[in-house]
């Protein structure tokens, strides 16, 4: 019967570290929310631009073109 309640125990403190955790990282969202509501609305990425080559036909995007 002792064996019964350490496995309670333990069950008990893993729930507990899980509900912490979850709490923190609700906590993290709000500040996230609150910070990026301060600092306004996120700048819109700017548009692409297609450049063409000597034949006229359009060249592809770079990875750094996103």
């Amino acid at each position: 019967m002792a064996g019964n309640s350490r496995t309670t125990f333990a069950k008990r403190q893993k729930e507990r570290a899980r509900q912490e955790k979850q709490a923190e990282k609700a906590q993290r969202r709000v500040q996230r929310k609150q910070q990026q509501e301060e600092t306004g609305t996120p700048e819109k990425p700017k548009d692409l631009v297609v450049t063409y080559d000597e034949e006229g036909q359009p060249q592809g995007f770079g990875f750094h073109d996103f």
